[in-house]
This record gives structure tokens, C-alpha cells and sequence, in this order.
């Protein structure tokens, strides 16, 4: 398996990288400082092995996403099986507007950049790669309604900045897969109109290949589901659509379901969007 990762210098990425290199895979990081794994030695060590690749870019220069394709289709042979997109960034914190992003269309600017870079030889429907991106749970309108009462309220005032890129995102992903957007279209702040227009975007409903993650609120809690699955438990809960109730999953769990369960089944999950909570 040959994977590119976007967003892979920590957490969610990073956490799912290293479970894909440690089981064969090779993979292909866009980082915007390569510096970021000089101490990491297991990252090194696929490094020296020539497994993991380590491409210096920001994903919100189109020309560096371009890099990034190139690199892994180079370390793939000219394939590539998954692409991961995990892009975030801190927040600053505002009295009066909650959580802040410093580039307030970073996800929403950074997918854009990686469905307008698409190779031409990853364009036809037999040659796409998985594409899996991280947004949250709860971030549409009717999604929203299913979050418990107090996670409505946090997310309503604390996190409206971060999520009202999660939703330009979610409007990308949407048009990529032809589905049916009944929402309020995003900011022009976050999505500019005329976007559908821009040069190299897949047309409506022309990539299917899509698994869109929304994890419950997020902690840096330990994996339960390397621990649990051994003893034949459910570690978490994971839904194709929405599921009302939950607070939280850890990142390290959502990096278990992709790899070791979206992965593994993609027919189930292809075309879907997985609410992950405990």
C-alpha cells in the first residue's frame, strides 16, 4: 500500500502514518517543516528504509500540493492507494468570537488544492485513490442537532471559527461525491463563489472514492481500540450517518478505525460519512 498524508506531523495523520508504515505501507508526508520528525526515530528509521518520504510544502500552495502527488506517485511507482488529509492548526483564543484560526479557510483552501492537483493518471474512476479527510462531528446544521446539549453550546460559541471551515470542507467533499447539499452555502470568506469553476476540481459527482470523518470531540486520550478489539469488545462507536448522544474519542482511536477498519472494509465506508464517538 502506498499512501500520501497531509497533515501527518502529528496527531489523527500522524498517529494513522505510523500505524500504516509499521504494517508495510510506504508513505509519502507534505509538512511543512520536514524538521518536525528530525528526533522522531521511527519516522527515521522508514526514512532510511525508503518507506516513508518526507516532502517539504504547505498545503495551501497549490504548486506544493503538486509536489507532494509527484513524490508519492514516484515512491508508488506511479500509483497511490490512500490519500489522508488531516490538516489543522491551534487556535488562538478571542473573548468575543471563542476560538480563532489564524488562516481561517485552511481546511476548506487545503482540499480544494488537493482535488485541483489530482494527477491525471489518479483521475479515472478505476485509478482513484481512497481519499479520507478529517472534519468533526456536528459541523452541518442537521448534524448539529444530534450533539448532546452542551456540545451544542460549546460548539456553537467556542469553536464557530474552526468549524466554519470544517463546513467549507464538508461543501467540497459534498460536490465531489454528487451528493445533495440542502445546507446554507459557506461564508464567501471561507468558500468564494465561483469556486465550483476553478481550474482542476473534479466535476459534481465525479469522484466517489471519499470517506469523510467526523470524530466526536477530540482528546489525547490513550488508543482503546488496540486494547478492546482483543477482547472482543467495541472499543468505540462508529456509524455511517449520524448518532445522537456521545461527548468524545480520542485521536489515537480514530487513527485505530481508519486503518483498521475503514481500510480494511472500504466497501462499507466508501461514499459514507463515519461519526466515530465513545
Amino acid at each position: 500500500m502506498n499512501a500520501f498524508v497531509l497533515g501527518g506531523s502529528k496527531n489523527i495523520g500522524y498517529y494513522a502514518a505510523v500505524r500504516l508504515l509499521d504494517q508495510g505501507a510506504s508513505v509519502t508526508f507534505l509538512l511543512r517543516k520536514t524538521s518536525a520528525f528530525d528526533d522522531d526515530e521511527k519516522i527515521q528509521s522508514y526514512v532510511s528504509k525508503g518507506k516513508a518520504r518526507l516532502v517539504s510544502g504547505d498545503a495551501l500552495n497549490i504548486e506544493d500540493v503538486q509536489k507532494g502527488w509527484a513524490a508519492a506517485l514516484e515512491l508508488g511507482n506511479g500509483s497511490i492507494d490512500v490519500v489522508l488529509s488531516s490538516i489543522g492548526s491551534l487556535p488562538n483564543f478571542s473573548f468575543t468570537k471563542g476560538l480563532v484560526l489564524p488562516i481561517p479557510d485552511l481546511c476548506t483552501r487545503s482540499l480544494l488544492n488537493l482535488f485541483r492537483t489530482l494527477p491525471e493518471s489518479l483521475r479515472a474512476p478505476g485509478a482513484q485513490p481512497r481519499i479520507i479527510v478529517v472534519t468533526s462531528r456536528g459541523i452541518t446544521h442537521a448534524a448539529h442537532k444530534t450533539l448532546p446539549a452542551p456540545l451544542r453550546a460549546f460548539y456553537t460559541h467556542a469553536l464557530a471559527g474552526p468549524h466554519e471551515d470544517k463546513y467549507g470542507a464538508e461543501r467540497v467533499l459534498a460536490h465531489c461525491l454528487g451528493d445533495r447539499w440542502t445546507e446554507v452555502e459557506p461564508k464567501e470568506t471561507i468558500l468564494p463563489s465561483g469556486w465550483k469553476t476553478l481550474s482542476g476540481l473534479p466535476a459534481e459527482g465525479e469522484f466517489r472514492r471519499i470517506l469523510v470523518m467526523r470524530p466526536a470531540l477530540l482528546t489525547d486520550g490513550v488508543c482503546k481500540g488496540d486494547e478492546e478489539s482483543k477482547k472482543g469488545k467495541a472499543p468505540y462507536k462508529a456509524v455511517a450517518g449520524e448518532i445522537t448522544g456521545g461527548y468524545t474519542v480520542s485521536r489515537r482511536d480514530i487513527a485505530h478505525f481508519i486503518v483498521q477498519e475503514a481500510l480494511q472494509n472500504w466497501s462499507k465506508w466508501e461514499g459514507k460519512g463515519a461519526v466515530v464517538v465513545y
